[in-house]
């Protein structure tokens, strides 16, 4: 079983810049939308993504918090584009690889209606597993639901009040 354990942040600066490694544009969609899991009628989310000449079908249990089952499974392209085709939405983001004291960091800057949205993640390989806390990083908002991707499709960071952008909890999602 495939399990990811990832703290998601927002930034508290663009010092993190300095430290890109290298960055990748990214399209993904969701072929079970953020409503289906809301709503209870999917208990995950099963995204297609591409980047580059790469794509990939993901699946990940649709559970709250930093801890959470996840399979993925590269796709020929073509695939990729036809059910990239078949959702809703499309999100778009560059990712940016950061090295920070050992630890890696994927830095996302959203685009489209999601635009001035960018939030940094970080794998662990244990829920407490100790990681730097680099003066960049700022507020976790990682149980907070509106910033899982899959939302961001139907409610998009434009939509959101000036509290939301700030990280602060809203029962809206």
């Amino acid at each position: 079983m495939g399990i990811e354990i990832e703290r998601k942040f927002l930034l508290a600066g663009d010092g993190w810049r300095a430290y890109i490694e290298r960055s990748e544009r990214i399209a993904q969609g969701y072929l079970v939308s953020g409503a289906a899991i809301g709503a209870g009628l999917a208990r995950s989310s099963v995204r297609v993504r591409r980047s580059g000449d790469k794509a990939w079908l993901n699946i990940k249990s649709a559970t709250l918090g930093i801890e959470r089952q996840e399979y993925e499974y590269p796709v020929p392209m073509d695939d990729a584009v036809n059910l990239l085709g078949l959702c809703d939405g499309v999100l778009e983001k560059d990712r940016h690889h950061v090295m920070f004291e050992g630890a890696h960091f994927e830095i996302d800057e959203f685009h489209g209606d999601n635009e001035g949205l960018i939030v940094a993640e970080i794998e662990l390989p244990a829920a407490d597993a100790a990681y730097p806390r680099p003066g960049w990083l700022g507020k976790e908002v990682s149980e907070q639901v509106r910033y899982y991707n899959v939302n961001l499709i139907e409610r998009p960071f434009a939509s959101w009040t000036a509290a939301e952008r700030e990280g602060k909890e809203d029962t809206t999602c």
